[in-house]
C-alpha cells in the first residue's frame, strides 16, 4: 500500500506540477523564514545560560524611592559584595565588577606596542561566580595579587603574538589615567558570543580601590559604582533572602537611601526593564514578537497548501472513489493525504535549508549575530517539530475533507462543493491576508517610530560632537590642549571635558539634601562632573540663571539642575538656593531646559551638573563643523600626538551612543520589513494558485458568457471581484487588531508617534492593490482565451 501511495503521489505531482510547485515554493519560503527565526530565538534564549552556577547566580540591585515611583539602578556600593559574602551564610560566592563600558579604550603597553582594549575590575572570586574558561592559570588564584592581570586569547596574540609562555610577563596599563605595571597570571579563552559580559582583560578589584583612592574617590557605603553578583547556596529560599537583604546597606550606613533587591543573572538579558521596582519585559518582547511572526508565516504557507490541495480535489475524486469502492477505509485515506503533506513538507524543508544557508550571512548582518545552521540537538529538534507541525497542519483539512466523499457519488460524478467547504476555503484566504495586513501595519508603525526617535529634537545638539579619553600627559595639560583645539578651523562653539558621556551609562546619586525636602521627595539624580563650556559645547539651553563661567571663582561650589530635577525637588525660585551633596554645600546657579540624555523609551529624569576640576577623570568633547570632519579630525590628531606621544588617538561620535540605544528597535524594524514582504508574497502566491485553478475550472462558463456577449473586461471583473471581497473582509478584520497591537508596542516609549487613520488605510490599500494585481493577471488571461477551444473540450 505504501508503495502504491508513493506511486500515486509522484504521479499526481507530474500531472498537476503547477499546483505542486506553488505549494512547494510557498512552504519552502515559509519554512526558511521559520528556521532563521528559530535560530535567532534559540540564540536569544541561550544568552548567559552557560554558567555552571546559572540556577543560583543572581545580581544585586539598588532601588531608590522617589516622587515618580521606584527607580532600579545596577550600580551598588564597592563594599557590598565582600560584606555580603561575610555576613550572609546563604551566599556561597560574591564578586564586584565594574562595567565594561567604563573602560572601553584602555591603552595597554608591551615592548613599545600600544593596544587599546576593554577591561574590568573584578573581585577575587569572579571566576568562581562565572564560568568563563581559563586557558592558562588557576581560577581560584588569578586575581589574588593586586598587580595581576588576566587577558583574553585574542589580546595575548595582539600584544605578544602568542598565547604560550606569557604567564608572568609584564603589561603596562594606563587606567583611569594612572599608569601601573601588571603581571599576566592567566589567559582567558575568548568569551562566548552569547555572553552579555564582554571584555579583553580583568584586573583585581583591590586595584580598583587603590586607583579610586588616588583620584580622590572614596570607598564608602554612600558611593555606588560597581555591579554586585552573588551565588546562593543550593536550596536557599530566594524570596526570603530578598526580604533579609532589603535594608542591609541602610544598616551599614544611615545615610544610604537605597534598598536592595535580587534578579536571576541570566534573566537580565531578556527581562532587562524595570517598572516601579519590578522586573518586567525587555528583549523577551522581541522573542515573543518574532515567534508570533514565525507562526504567522508558517500558517500563511500552510493555508496555501490546504486551499490549493482542497481546490484541486476534483482532479483526484475518481482515484478516491475507486479506492473506496475497492475497500479502502477512511483512516487509510487520511493517512495517505497526511503522508503526502509531510513528504511535501520534507521536500520544502530541503529547499528551505538551501535558502536559509544562502540568506544566513545577510540575516547575521541585520541581527548583529553570528548564527550558523549547525545540526545540534536543539536545532534538529526544532526542525523535526516544524516538519511534523507543518505536515499535519497543512494536510489536515485536505485529508479530512477528501476522505469523507461517498464513492458512489464520486463515480457517478454527482459530487458538489458544499457550502461549508467554500466558506472554509474563503475563510482561510481571509485569515492569511489578515495576518499579512497586520504585519504590514506593524512594520510601518515600527519604521515611523524609529524615524521619529532618531529625528526628534533632544534639546541639545549631539551631531558632529566627538569624544575621546583624557589620557597620558593630557591629564596634566588639558587646558593647554583644549585652547589649541579651539583655534582649529572647523571647531565650532566650544570644546570641553566630561566625567561621563551623555547617551551612555551616567552616574546616579540619592544623597542630596535641600531645604524643605521630605521622605516622599527623595529622588535618585543622574549627575555628571563637567568642565567649563560643556553646556555650550552640547548646545543645551539655559532656562534660568547661567552655566559655569571661568569669571566666577565660586563656581567650584556651584550646581546646575535640569527642569525635571527642580520639579522633583519642588523648589520655587531655585537660583541661589543651597544644596548639600556628599558633605559639601553647593549653590544653584542655573536651571537647564530638559534634554534627552537617555533613550526616548524613558521620560526625562532629574539630573544635575557640577564643575570638575580634577584633570584625571574626564574625557574631551569637541564640536566639529558639519562637512569638515576629515580635515578637523586630522588636525586634532596631530595636536593630540604632540601632547601624547606613544598614545593612539581614538574618538567616537556622540550620536553613535544614541544610535546604540535603538539598535534592537532598528533590527526589529528591518527584520519585520522583510518578513512582512515575504508574508504578503506567500499569500499572493496562494491567491495566484487559487485564481489560476478557478479560472481553469470555470473555463466553459467563461466561454459561454463570452459567446452570449460579455466582454473580456466584464469577465475579468467577475473573476477578480470574488477575491477582492475576501481581501476587503480581511482588511476590516485585521485593522482593529493591528491598531491594538501597535498601541501596545508604542506604550513602551515615553515619546511616541500618534497613530493616524491613514497608516491603517494605506496598509489595507497596499494589500488590496497587490491582491488585485495578482488575481487580475490570471483573470485577464482567462478572459482573453478563445471560447471555441473550451466549448469543444469534453
Amino acid at each position: 500500500m505504501l508503495k502504491l501511495n508513493l506511486k500515486l503521489f509522484f504521479r499526481s505531482i507530474k500531472k498537476h506540477r503547477g499546483i505542486f510547485f506553488i505549494n512547494l515554493i510557498g512552504l519552502s519560503t515559509g519554512l526558511a523564514c521559520v528556521l532563521l527565526i528559530a535560530l535567532w530565538v534559540i540564540d536569544e534564549l541561550k544568552f548567559d545560560k552557560f554558567h555552571e552556577n546559572d540556577n543560583e547566580l543572581y545580581q544585586v540591585w539598588n532601588q531608590f524611592k522617589g516622587a515618580d515611583g521606584i527607580s532600579t539602578i545596577n550600580w551598588t556600593p564597592d563594599l557590598l559584595a565582600e560584606t555580603m559574602a561575610d555576613k550572609f551564610p546563604e551566599v556561597e560566592y560574591a564578586t564586584a565588577q565594574t562595567l565594561p563600558e567604563w573602560f572601553t579604550k584602555v591603552p595597554l603597553f608591551v615592548d613599545g606596542k600600544t593596544i587599546k582594549a576593554t577591561g574590568i575590575f573584578a573581585g577575587k572570586d569572579f571566576f568562581k561566580v562565572f564560568s568563563y574558561e581559563l586557558k592558562q592559570g588557576d581560577r581560584a588564584q588569578v586575581l589574588s595579587d593586586i598587580n595581576s592581570i588576566i587577558i583574553s586569547e585574542s589580546m595575548a596574540l595582539k600584544l605578544f603574538g602568542t598565547t604560550q609562555g606569557i604567564i608572568g610577563k609584564a603589561i603596562t596599563c594606563d587606567l583611569m589615567n594612572i599608569k601601573n605595571e601588571y603581571q599576566v597570571t592567566g589567559i582567558l579563552k575568548d568569551l562566548p558570543t552569547n555572553s552579555t559580559n564582554q571584555f579583553d582583560f580583568v584586573l583585581p578589584f583591590e586595584s580598583w580601590k587603590k586607583a579610586s583612592a588616588i583620584i580622590g574617590r572614596e570607598i564608602k557605603w554612600t558611593n555606588n559604582g560597581p555591579l554586585t553578583y552573588i551565588v546562593l547556596r543550593e536550596g536557599t529560599d530566594v524570596e526570603n533572602f530578598k526580604s533579609k537583604i532589603k535594608n542591609f546597606t541602610k544598616l551599614q550606613n544611615s545615610n544610604v537611601e537605597a534598598d536592595l533587591t535580587l534578579t536571576k543573572y541570566s534573566s537580565n538579558y531578556l527581562f532587562g526593564n524595570f517598572e516601579n521596582g519590578k522586573q518586567t519585559s525587555g528583549r523577551m518582547d522581541y522573542v515573543y514578537l518574532f515567534s508570533i511572526i514565525a507562526l504567522f508565516i508558517l500558517l500563511i504557507a500552510c493555508i496555501n497548501y490546504m486551499n490549493l490541495s482542497t481546490a484541486n480535489a476534483s482532479r483526484r475524486l475518481k482515484e478516491i472513489g475507486v479506492k473506496k469502492a475497492l475497500g479502502s477505509q477512511r483512516g487509510s485515506l487520511i493517512g495517505q493525504f497526511f503522508s503526502e503533506s509531510i513528504l511535501t513538507a520534507l521536500g520544502a524543508l530541503v529547499l528551505a535549508l538551501v535558502l536559509a544557508l544562502l540568506i544566513i550571512p545577510e540575516f547575521n548582518q541585520i541581527t548583529g549575530k553570528n548564527l550558523n545552521l549547525s545540526f545540534d540537538l536543539s536545532t534538529i529538534g526544532v526542525i523535526i517539530l516544524i516538519i511534523i507541525f507543518t505536515g499535519l497542519l497543512a494536510g489536515s483539512y485536505p485529508a479530512l475533507h477528501l476522505s469523507r466523499f461517498n464513492p458512489v457519488a464520486i463515480l457517478r460524478g454527482t459530487t458538489k462543493s458544499s457550502l461549508s467547504e467554500v466558506w472554509i476555503r474563503k475563510g482561510l484566504v481571509i485569515f492569511q491576508f489578515a495576518l499579512s495586513i497586520i504585519l504590514i501595519v506593524a512594520v510601518s508603525v515600527v519604521y515611523m517610530q524609529i524615524d521619529y526617535i532618531q529625528s526628534k529634537d533632544l534639546g541639545m545638539n549631539k551631531n558632529n560632537v566627538i569624544y575621546f579619553q583624557k589620557e597620558g600627559e593630557l591629564q596634566l595639560n588639558s587646558d593647554s590642549f583644549l585652547n589649541i583645539v579651539r583655534e582649529v578651523p572647523g571647531v565650532i562653539k566650544a570644546a570641553s571635558t566630561s566625567q561621563n558621556i551623555i547617551g551612555s551609562d551616567i552616574s546616579t546619586s540619592g544623597g542630596l539634601v535641600w531645604s524643605g525636602n521630605s521622605e516622599d521627595a527623595k529622588q535618585a539624580f543622574y549627575n555628571i562632573r563637567v568642565g567649563y563650556d560643556f553646556i555650550e559645547t552640547m548646545d543645551i539651553k539655559v532656562k534660568e540663571g547661567r552655566s559655569f563661567k571661568r569669571t566666577f571663582s565660586t563656581d567650584s561650589s556651584a550646581i546646575v539642575f535640569n527642569e525635571t530635577a527642580i520639579k522633583a525637588m519642588r523648589l520655587e525660585n531655585p537660583i541661589g538656593k543651597k544644596i548639600k551633596y556628599v558633605g559639601k554645600t553647593y549653590t544653584i546657579i542655573g536651571v537647564l531646559k530638559d534634554f534627552h540624555f537617555q533613550s526616548l523609551q524613558e521620560a526625562v529624569k532629574p539630573m544635575f551638573f557640577i564643575l570638575d576640576s580634577d584633570p584625571k577623570i574626564s574625557e574631551f568633547l569637541v564640536h566639529i563643523e558639519n562637512g569638515r570632519e576629515k580635515e578637523v579630525l586630522g588636525e586634532i590628531e596631530k595636536i593630540y600626538s604632540s601632547f601624547n606621544p606613544g598614545y593612539i588617538f581614538e574618538y567616537t561620535f556622540l550620536d553613535n551612543n544614541f544610535q546604540v540605544q535603538y539598535v534592537s528597535e532598528k533590527r526589529v524594524s528591518s527584520l519585520s520589513k522583510y518578513f512582512a514582504i515575504l508574508a504578503i508574497l506567500i499569500s499572493c502566491l496562494g491567491l495566484f494558485g487559487l485564481a489560476t485553478f478557478t479560472a481553469e475550472r470555470r473555463r466553459k462558463e467563461i466561454s459561454v458568457r463570452k459567446v452570449l456577449g460579455q466582454t473580456a473586461t466584464q469577465v475579468t471583473i467577475m473573476l477578480t471581484g470574488e477575491f477582492v471581497k475576501l481581501v476587503l473582509i480581511s482588511i476590516l478584520i485585521s485593522l482593529p487588531i493591528a491598531y491594538i497591537l501597535s498601541s501596545d508596542w508604542l506604550s513602551s516609549f515615553a515619546y511616541r508617534i500618534k497613530l493616524r487613520f491613514w497608516y491603517f488605510f494605506a496598509a489595507g490599500f497596499v494589500a488590496l492593490l497587490i491582491a488585485i494585481l495578482t488575481v487580475g493577471s490570471q483573470a485577464i488571461r482567462a478572459a482573453n482565451r478563445n471560447p471555441v477551444k473550451a466549448l469543444k473540450e469534453d
